[in-house]
């Protein structure tokens, strides 16, 4: 005989209880905060639809709801991507009071994996969040993926090999917090010789304005000498009239601009033995609108 279907509040409790892991999911498979709420919001939609009387374990019918739909938005996202003006960059999360926003672990939530991400298929980068961030076991990511378990294992392992391939080992926190900190002082003096000091040799500048921001740079500047000059000619009309504050963003120390109250750029830093190895600039304004209300500390630059 069939079980009753449960109350709604008791519905309402599954979902609550789930909400910092569904969003966690689709936040990493899109990069977009405002993308992942649309997500999770569709998957409450759908479970008060749902003939719950059916659905032998809650959690999992809602990470495979949340991870198809956030696949499918992906596949709708990328060709969006393509026509983007400048790069992109994920949006910026705040994790002050969830430093691993729902999941098991903090991987694949720093804003330079998230970019990494993004260049493997869709289907690739939820095997990835599924199985690194939230340690599902491998027959699990086959059944939400409707896949076989051999292919679940060589979805992973080649999202773990681009992004080994890519990416340095990254510094602690603590030094990558002293170097962001030694960095944005270099920038705001237009220092050449401190700002190449702290570059690796092929370091990254990232600037995403979303075609809006006239400061940004349409394409990423690449190494060492033209990262320090494009900074230095930067340095006298952006940084006067700014307050810099640090906030807490995708599990890393991160500093916002102000000016005039408003936010103007969102940027950190990826590092490694090597040096700083890229630099991000959020300067789109709808990415900054929720880091702008994360607990903020003032600096002292």
């Amino acid at each position: 005989m069939r079980s009753k279907r449960p109350p709604e509040p008791e519905a309402l409790d599954h979902f609550l209880g789930l909400r910092p892991r569904l969003f966690g999911i689709a936040y990493r498979i899109l990069g977009s905060s405002a993308e992942a709420e649309d997500i999770v919001q569709e998957v409450w939609l759908r479970w008060q639809t749902t003939d719950r009387s059916v659905v032998v374990a809650p959690p999992a019918f809602l990470a495979t709801m949340t991870t198809r739909l956030a696949i499918n938005a992906a596949q709708s996202a990328r060709r969006r991507r393509e026509k983007y003006v400048g790069p992109w960059l994920p949006e910026p999360v705040d994790t002050s009071a969830d430093p691993t926003a729902g999941a098991e672990t903090g991987e694949a939530l720093e804003l330079a994996v998230l970019l990494l991400l993004e260049r493997l298929s869709p289907t690739e980068r939820a095997a990835y969040v599924l199985r690194e961030s939230f340690d599902y076991p491998y027959g699990q990511i086959a059944d939400i993926l409707q896949l076989t378990d051999a292919n679940a294992r060589q979805l992973v392992s080649r999202a773990r090999k681009h992004i080994s391939a890519q990416r340095r080992r990254p510094v602690s926190t603590s030094a990558h917090r002293r170097l962001l900190k030694t960095f944005l002082a270099a920038a705001r003096r237009g220092d050449l010789a401190a700002l190449e000091e702290l570059f690796a040799e092929e370091v990254v500048s990232y600037s995403d304005g979303g075609g809006v921001v006239r400061n940004a740079a349409r394409i990423p500047v690449v190494g060492s000498r033209r990262v320090g000059r494009l900074l230095v000619a930067f340095a006298p009309r952006f940084w006067p009239d700014t307050e810099v504050s640090w906030v807490e963003a995708n599990g890393w120390p991160g500093a916002l601009v102000r000016r005039g109250g408003e936010p103007v750029v969102f940027v950190t830093v990826s590092a490694s033995e090597h040096g700083i190895d890229q630099i991000l600039w959020v300067m789109n304004p709808a990415k900054l609108t929720r880091i702008a209300a994360a607990p903020a500390e003032p600096s002292r630059i």
